[in-house]
């Protein structure tokens, strides 16, 4: 899952996980601002990821290898979106991911004495929210731009694993069905630079990381992108993304990776 950190134009369109973020983050080219009053940008934006790692409830684990063809055949719902607003060296940025996943296949498991894929296939759903509240400084603010960025990431993740084979033996409690529902706060700190290489072109580079054991054990995300800043208000943004989180709580275990491309549409006003 995955954090887009999106940095404004200061002529009307901005720079733009993740991710995970969380989880994305295309940022964009800045040009010079005519003056110091508020800039704002939204970046609509599709993350192309793959799903690796493993969730968890009680006694239940299973492997979890999603490409990106498997998530959008099993995808349900979904949408992801970037908010940047900036007045002077502040900003103040927005990035919000909900998707849902139904009846996916996992790869293996495991439950009470071992019991795994040779007595019946597991399916899971999950529905995965992530919001994240940053501010930025910007520090270096010339033909290169780079931010600090302070932020709190928010997850809630509601799993259900289901027993599609009824072969015995069934899962704790006699039930072939588990469910549960998490949700935690992340701190993260991070550090966003934009590097213009050509006329309308820019290099976006961002990296954070968070948990530190207050809601996430550890969590982090990488960014590398293009942006085009094709005109005085729209900027195409291109680039890969990692997003990782590592969660655990009372039984229920999230530790998953997300990582693909993404493309977005910085709209600036």
């Amino acid at each position: 899952m995955m954090w887009n950190v999106t940095t404004l134009s200061r002529s009307a369109a901005a720079s733009a996980a993740v991710l995970i973020g969380l989880a994305a983050n295309p940022a964009q080219a800045q040009s010079p601002a005519p003056d110091d009053g508020w800039q704002f940008e939204l970046t609509p934006y599709i993350f192309g990821s793959s799903l690796s790692g493993t969730t968890g409830i009680g006694r239940v684990a299973a492997d979890v290898d999603l490409s990106f063809g498997d998530i959008v055949e099993n995808l349900d719902s979904g949408f992801m979106a970037m908010f940047e607003a900036r007045k002077g060296p502040w900003g103040l940025l927005f990035d919000g991911v909900y998707f849902k996943l139904k009846d996916q296949k996992t790869g293996s498991w495991q439950g009470p004495g071992g019991i795994g894929t040779a007595d019946g296939s597991l399916e899971a759903t999950m529905t995965e929210q992530i919001y994240q509240f940053a501010v930025s400084y910007r520090t270096l603010d010339s033909a290169s731009k780079l931010d600090l960025i302070g932020a709190a990431r928010y997850t809630q993740l509601d799993t259900e694993l289901d027993l599609a084979v009824t072969a015995p033996p069934v899962l704790p409690g006699g039930t072939r069905s588990l469910s549960a529902s998490e949700s935690w706060w992340d701190p993260v700190i991070g550090i966003r630079v934009t590097v213009p290489f050509a006329e309308q072109w820019s290099f976006v580079g961002y990296a954070d990381v968070g948990g530190f054991g207050a809601g996430s054990d550890v969590t982090y995300q990488a960014i590398a992108g293009v942006n085009w800043q094709f005109s005085k208000t729209f900027a195409a943004k291109a680039g890969y993304r990692y997003f990782y989180q590592d969660y655990e709580n009372d039984g229920f275990v999230w530790d998953m990776a997300a990582h693909g491309a993404y493309l977005g549409l910085g709209i600036g006003f």
